[in-house]
């Protein structure tokens, strides 16, 4: 494999037009370019589950109520024009509720040592501690801090998703969009 340097805006073209989650530089040049249909990004497609199947206990298991994958909401080029990382907090967290609406709610189950970390309301996080700045999930009825740093943004992203039922790679992938 052999290294070149680039600039930044030649870079952030390249990475705009990705196409997939965890395409290299390598393979959307090679898309571009040769336009060829080995270059192509394999998409891997999710098994779904089976309709009407119940678990031991006779409940239906929590992937049946997906109604789709985060990835197919999440547009990378929203992503790059948000600057912020607040930003784009917000949005993954918007994709999240948008794919994943009945159960979103699991979220409000993950907490801090002494904050709560999403709620129902501004003031509902207010009460938790001081200083938590609570935001508005974009459309949803939900609200998350959002003072804390980027590593702490990661892991909130990382167990939202496990809790909606991605598999720990998945969940890496949706904390890595940050």
């Amino acid at each position: 494999m052999k290294t070149i340097e680039i600039d930044e805006e030649l870079y952030q073209y390249i990475a705009s037009q990705t196409q997939q989650i965890g395409e290299s530089a390598s393979q959307i040049l090679r898309r571009l370019l040769l336009g060829s249909a080995e270059a192509a990004v394999p998409v891997v497609e999710a098994e779904a589950p089976a309709v009407g199947k119940t678990d031991k206990t006779g409940k239906k298991p929590a992937s049946q109520e997906i109604t789709g994958s985060v990835f197919d909401r999440i547009n990378r080029q929203d992503l790059q024009a948000e600057s912020s990382i607040v930003g784009r907090f917000l949005l993954i967290l918007s994709a999240l509720a948008k794919t994943h609406p009945k159960q979103f709610a699991k979220v409000l189950e993950i907490k801090g040592r002494d904050r709560q970390y999403f709620g129902r309301s501004d003031s509902e996080l207010l009460q938790s501690g001081s200083s938590t700045n609570p935001k508005a999930i974009p459309d949803s009825d939900f609200w998350v801090i959002s003072n804390s740093n980027t590593t702490r943004k990661k892991m909130m992203l990382t167990e939202a998703a496990l809790k909606l039922g991605y598999s720990e790679t998945e969940a890496e992938q949706i904390r890595d969009l940050l």
